[in-house]
């Protein structure tokens, strides 16, 4: 899967958000708010163009002090909210 196209992550007002530009703008109507770390893996998605949930749990263990397992429960949950909200394809 990858980050579709115009969608992008900011920092607005100290938050790092998700938002839509162009067309993904008009589409997505809202931002949404990352933590650090989901923040970090969305910069992590957009390096790897294409990705997996493992590859990103597999760069996850190598940044943070974080078991395999935990990392891909973790990694799971929030691609799974991005697909919910359609920013991925």
């Amino acid at each position: 899967m990858k980050i579709k196209k115009g969608f992008v992550l900011r920092e607005v007002c100290g938050e790092q958000v998700i938002m839509g530009e162009g067309i993904g703008a008009l589409d997505f109507g809202r931002l949404l708010c990352l933590n650090e770390t989901a923040a970090w893996l969305w910069k992590k998605a957009e390096e790897m163009g294409e990705f997996t949930v493992e590859a990103l749990a597999v760069a996850l263990c190598e940044e943070y002090e974080v078991s395999e397992e935990q990392a891909r429960i973790d990694v799971a949950a929030i691609v799974g909210e991005w697909l919910k909200v359609n920013v991925l394809e």
